[in-house]
């Protein structure tokens, strides 16, 4: 079969698009792969700079979407049964093998590429909003990074749960793509962002801030948070040093700063992945659907995630 290997750290030179052995079936669930996520993380590991380091050669891709090849009995799952997956590696292929407790059903009414949007992103907002910081209806939520992949779930999450949305855009031309999902005001990340959320929000602050991002940004992003705000650490898109804090402010502020690691946290409790589908499932039953995702070949892969690195790309990125 075809897939992309990484065969050195370099980033996506890499990469190569090329042949390598079928899966082996054991107790795997195999997956003829329809659309592979691409993601920030994929990017940090051909880069030998995220917290699991791998060495080459590997093929990247956590999240699938396609349809059962075979399945062991008692799976659970049937050949030509259409399914979405968290991989941890492999998806950039045409076939994967996966344990049978990551592979779940896909709801009916999502094509692949739609069903692969909704994996990693998603899952992550899911858990983030509702179980790490506990959203409430009517509060306020801030999305840095808001035209990104998991700026995109975080305000149609957030939307869905009853929360006002103010959303941050740093790339031009993305406020018209962050206003369409439903933000209810579109702010741009300049310098003196800082006061424009206050005077968005009465003087008040929010209740939650989603910071994908990091970098400079860490800093302003407490100093908006409301009493008993909560800042969601994702991740660290800007790259650079990894942010820190003075504990005092979070102490003399009463605000909290909350590690979001969906990964670990489902290795560690392997029944949240149902317990967040089933949540996700219900949103999609009533109609929440990502917007379509920027599709390309799986053999132009690299093309794909240099438009990635470079900020090109609204929304979900898939092979």
């Amino acid at each position: 079969m075809k897939a992309l290997v990484a065969q050195a750290l370099t980033g996506t030179a890499g990469l190569a698009y090329t042949e390598v052995p079928d899966p082996e079936p054991n107790s795997a669930v195999i997956v003829d792969v329809g659309a592979a996520g691409v993601c920030f993380p994929d990017l940090l590991l051909l880069r030998g700079e995220y917290q699991l380091r791998l060495e080459p050669p590997f093929t990247p891709g956590m999240e699938v979407a396609g349809t059962v090849r075979s399945a062991p009995e008692g799976s659970g799952f049937t050949p030509g049964q259409r399914v979405s997956a968290f991989t941890m590696l492999g998806g950039y292929a045409e076939q994967v093998a996966v344990a049978p407790d990551n592979v779940i059903p896909t709801p009916d009414g999502l094509d692949d590429g739609e069903a692969a949007s909704l994996l990693g992103n998603y899952y992550t907002m899911q858990f983030a909003l509702g179980r790490r910081a506990a959203l409430q209806p009517g509060e306020t939520v801030l999305v840095l990074g808001s035209a990104g992949g998991i700026g995109v779930a975080s305000i149609q999450l957030a939307k869905a749960m009853g929360a006002r949305v103010v959303a941050m855009v740093h790339r031009s031309g993305a406020e018209e793509f962050v206003s369409s999902l439903g933000a209810d005001v579109v702010l741009p990340l300049t310098d003196g962002w800082r006061q424009a959320v206050l005077d968005a929000t009465g003087g008040q602050g929010v209740d939650i801030v989603v910071d994908p991002i990091g970098g400079d940004a860490f800093d302003d992003a407490i100093r908006v948070l409301a009493t008993e705000g909560r800042l969601l650490v994702i991740g660290f898109a800007a790259g650079g040093g990894i942010p820190t804090v003075k504990v005092n402010r979070l102490l003399l502020r009463n605000v909290s700063v909350v590690g979001v690691g969906w990964g670990e946290f489902v290795r560690r409790h392997p029944a949240a992945q149902a317990q967040v589908g089933a949540e996700l499932n219900k949103l999609v039953a009533g109609g929440l659907r990502p917007p379509p995702p920027v599709r390309y070949p799986l053999a132009d892969g690299v093309a794909a995630l240099d438009a990635l690195a470079n900020g090109e790309v609204r929304g979900k990125l898939v092979l």
